[in-house]
């Protein structure tokens, strides 16, 4: 009974087959579908199956057909006709050896069928055909790398194979290729050769040949070895360095599971990485303390190490790479802060590379979860420290104080404590009175690097500052008297920007100033100390007086933006700091009046504002520094390494921008200088109270400038992101408004554009905004939703039943904003045009839809009018012939006439036309009969 309720299975098959044979295919694929479903004979379900088969051959659908043979060859491998269809889909699919053995097997079963002998010996020949391609791709990849090891080759064409290569190891069958073609042996030799173009070359192949590829990153890691990588990066050669640092990188990326590929059975072959990680690890903190490796690959090993071994994010259970860092390579880590680079036999190093050292310290410290582990901690600093500090021997003595330093530019608690310990401040002071200037040097450095937190200075203030005076009057040395200057600044900038806090006498900062201003223009002086002069200035630029005068001098400036351009990238948190005070761009606190006669009363003290520190003053800095070229100094800046460009160093960039922004006539100076590019990193990472400020300064240049001038070529779809971030209801009013003109004027250029908006769910944003009180912001909204209504997907969203959007869409057309009726009245007008169901939909939402209709067509401005009659026009057209016939029955066909007959008019000539277009199609209607219009 209940086969008789589901259907026969043989039956359906007949069914089907009669459907085959008249050609309905379709219907015969449902037949045997719902065979199979009832189906419980083993040998007629191998039938239906292979007929299926051959219905998913007749159309087009390979992959069905080869799957359906396949189950019938299953229940019977004799099957000949299964296997002839499987052959046939599988030669469609692409996959010749397979079909080949598929007809091999038919002959062998029929050797007398013509058919099959005819496939066997077209599939032979198109196999040794595409053996021979296939030979090719590989002879190709043999070939460039016969330039490449062609002692002779001419310059250009070794240049062209090394890139070609490069090129095809970023695509996964290319790089398969290169592999697959004893690449990783070859090249090995080409890093043999020891030229570094080559090695460059070979290194970039390499990082192609591991990216997101398991398997291809261990087999590179075990083919070439860690050591060699590492002895690659430990090369005096920046680009190779770097070049090698991204092949780890791709490395760790892949062993760490950022490799999302399904390997299905492979995968058990696929060894633990964890043991390769292991090594890799251990290899770059041996790199870290070892002489032989140079400046510019320790560099890259503390960057690797920074980047990879703390915790991305807190959640995260696991720090155990921090923990075996620590245990194994702490004391090789303050060895390098520990260098005096003034001293015979230390180790190289790059201008940067202590303050890496210093980074990459203060990120695992902060990685630790609790007290023991930072006792630990600072048990291993304290304990090196001590090792270190030989009153027989200056220059290991001098190594501490230098460790020390790297500590409180890391983790300050750390370097602090060790600050505290009886014997160290002495120690200093008597270094303070050495003869060499070695000596005080490392010591001054070590005095400013330790006042840096104020409220700890203290010690320092009453200690410090007649130390560094002494050292400041007694001292011939222009080298140690700025830092003995920067040291006073530092400790002399305590108050902030509060005029009455002062810690020297009245004038004296300005003189300081003045004397860094001096230094900082002074080319006989090395860069080294000059940068100390810009740190000077980041602290005494929290005096108003002195900022006015800094961005007067604009040499200074320019001598400033030229360091921060310079390979030397520790200067950029100094002078982001001074750019951050010239243009007052810090949290500010209120000063409430109540709060201040309070203060009075009771006799507490009272901050005060500067006169200099009032908007116009700060109007006319942000000038000065625009003018002395401030945007290309920013823009390098962005691009410094990211270990140096800390979270913090981005929230003072993007401060400084935002400033910069504030007058729109300045925005297309700022595009100019590369602005627009460089403002993209530093809104898509970091804190978020730098993205934020980064974004809002990206939205100002987009809604002012051309989109493809400010961020050329794919940059332009980076900027969405940061501009939707600001769109969010807990941000500013002010941000939520430049950031919907930025995207209005962007949605305004591309198709691809307007995508890439409503990929990042920008939409139910900007319909928020329309709805909202502040007419900027609801007008900005409605212009934005304009330029996007030409989005099938924007156009299903008004379809939708159930919201307000298309209601909200009509009533807007009804306000007295003649700017806010163009937008919504335009946006209206395109989708009424793209979705005709619109235009009755439209008659629903609202009562007053015929009354706001009739108001857009008799607008006194033409751009209003001319979009409430091609909403008129839309109607019309609509195939709704109930509404065309209400439409005319009304008041409208009075007004039509009015325009339509009206003389022609340049001013008014666009809703002229359009109302005598809407008369013509009520006629073609047969709503209203000819009439005679003006001759």
């Amino acid at each position: 009974l209940i086969v008789g309720e589901m259907g026969d299975p043989v039956q359906l098959k007949d069914e089907g087959n009669k459907h085959f044979q008249a050609g309905d295919i379709d219907k015969a694929i449902e037949c045997y579908t719902n065979a199979i479903k009832v189906c419980q004979d083993k040998k007629v379900l191998a039938v239906i199956y292979r007929n299926r088969s051959a219905c998913y051959l007749k159309k087009e659908n390979y992959a069905n057909a080869v799957s359906d043979a396949t189950k019938a060859i299953d229940e019977d491998a004799k099957d000949v006709k299964a296997m002839y269809r499987r052959c046939q889909a599988l030669e469609k699919l692409g996959k010749l050896d397979m079909a080949f053995k598929d007809v091999q097997r038919c002959a062998t079963l029929e050797p007398k069928n013509k058919t099959f002998l005819e496939t066997l010996r077209r599939l032979g020949a198109e196999i040794q055909a595409k053996l021979k391609t296939t030979f090719s791709t590989d002879s190709r990849v043999q070939n460039m790398f016969d330039i490449l090891l062609d002692e002779e080759m001419d310059k250009e064409r070794t240049e062209k194979a090394a890139n070609n290569l490069i090129v095809l190891s970023r695509e996964d069958a290319g790089a398969e290729k290169i592999f697959q073609s004893n690449g990783v042996a070859l090249l090995l030799k080409l890093i043999e050769t020891g030229k570094p173009e080559m090695i460059l070359a070979a290194v970039r192949t390499l990082s192609g040949l591991c990216t997101g590829h398991k398997a291809r990153a261990m087999a590179v890691v075990n083919l070439v070895g860690v050591d060699k990588i590492c002895s690659i990066m430990a090369l005096d050669n920046e680009e190779i360095a770097l070049a090698t640092c991204n092949l780890f990188q791709c490395i760790n990326d892949s062993l760490t599971g950022a490799d999302m590929r399904d390997y299905g059975k492979e995968a058990s072959l696929v060894l633990d990485a964890s043991k390769d990680l292991r090594t890799i690890l251990l290899a770059l903190l041996e790199m870290i303390g070892n002489k032989k490796v140079s400046g510019h690959g320790r560099d890259q090993a503390l960057n690797l190490l920074s980047k990879n071994v703390p915790r991305k994010d807190m959640k995260e259970k696991d720090h155990s790479k921090t923990l075996f860092t620590i245990d194994h390579g702490l004391k090789k880590i303050l060895k390098v802060c520990g260098q005096v680079p003034e001293l015979p036999d230390q180790l190289p190093l790059t201008e940067n590379t202590q303050l890496i050292a210093s980074v990459l310290l203060n990120k695992l410290y902060d990685d630790l979860k609790c007290d023991p582990e930072r006792t630990n901690f600072k048990d291993v600093c304290n304990e090196y420290i001590k090792s270190k500090i030989d009153p027989q021997n200056m220059d290991k003595t001098l190594h501490a104080i230098n460790a020390i330093s790297g500590l409180l530019q890391g983790p300050f608690d750390v370097g602090n404590s060790l600050v505290g310990q009886q014997g160290i401040m002495e120690m200093m002071v008597a270094l303070c009175g050495s003869e060499r200037e070695v000596d005080q040097m490392v010591a001054v450095e070590a005095l400013i690097h330790a006042s840096t937190k104020m409220s700890r200075a203290s010690f320092f203030i009453t200690n410090g500052v007649s130390l560094l005076k002494d050292i400041y009057k007694k001292t011939k040395n222009e080298k140690i008297k700025i830092r003995a200057l920067v040291g006073l600044c530092k400790l002399g900038s305590a108050g902030g920007d509060d005029y009455s806090l002062r810690q020297f006498a009245e004038g004296s900062t300005e003189k300081l100033a003045k004397q860094c201003r001096k230094w900082l223009c002074n080319p006989q002086i090395d860069s080294k100390t000059r940068k100390w002069a810009v740190e000077g200035l980041a602290y005494l630029t929290n005096d108003a007086d002195v900022k006015d005068d800094f961005v007067e001098d604009e040499l200074a400036l320019k001598a400033m933006f030229e360091l921060a351009k310079s390979k030397d990238k520790t200067i950029i948190y100094a002078v982001a700091c001074a750019l951050v005070n010239c243009t007052n761009s810090y949290d500010k606190k209120e000063i409430i009046p109540e709060m201040v006669q309070l203060a009075k009363f009771s006799k507490q003290h009272v901050p005060e504002q500067h006169p200099k520190d009032k908007k116009d003053f700060i109007e006319k800095r942000v000038k000065r520094l625009l003018k002395a070229g401030v945007t290309s100094a920013l823009a390098v800046m962005v691009k410094a390494d990211s270990s140096i460009l800390t979270d913090q160093t981005k929230d003072l960039l993007a401060r400084v921008f935002l400033a910069l922004t504030e007058d729109p006539k300045d925005r297309g100076t700022i595009v100019a200088q590369g602005g627009g590019k460089a403002l993209i990193p530093l809104a898509l990472e970091g804190m978020e109270s730098g993205k934020v400020k980064a974004s809002y300064a990206l939205a100002k240049i987009a809604a002012a400038t051309n989109p493809e001038i400010a961020f050329p070529g794919e940059r332009v779809y980076e900027v969405v992101r940061p501009l939707v971030n600001l769109l969010h209801t807990d941000r500013e009013g002010a941000q939520n408004y430049e950031a919907l003109r930025g995207l209005t004027n962007l949605a305004g250029y591309s198709e691809k554009l307007r995508v890439k908006i409503i990929k990042e769910k920008a939409l139910a944003e900007i319909e928020n905004h329309m709805f909202e009180e502040n007419e900027r912001i609801r007008l900005a909204a409605t212009e934005c939703m304009c330029n996007l209504v030409t989005c099938k997907e924007v156009q299903a969203r008004y379809l939708e039943d159930g919201n307000d959007k298309l209601k909200l869409l009509v009533l807007l057309c009804g306000e007295d904003d003649d700017k806010l009726q163009i937008a919504a009245a335009g946006a209206l007008a395109m989708i009424t045009a793209a979705e005709k169901k619109l235009c009755s939909k439209m008659t629903q939402v609202t009562v007053q839809w015929l009354e706001i209709l009739q108001r857009l067509c008799l607008h006194d401005n033409p751009k209003v009018q001319h979009r409430g009659l091609v909403i008129v026009y839309n109607m019309l057209n609509s195939d709704d012939n109930e509404l065309a016939k209400k439409l005319i029955e009304s008041e409208l066909l009075e007004i039509l006439s009015v325009i339509g007959k009206a003389e022609d008019n340049p001013k008014r000539q666009e809703p002229i036309d359009v109302a005598r277009t809407c008369l013509i199609r009520a006629m073609d209607l047969g709503l209203i009969k000819p009439f005679t219009g003006p001759s």
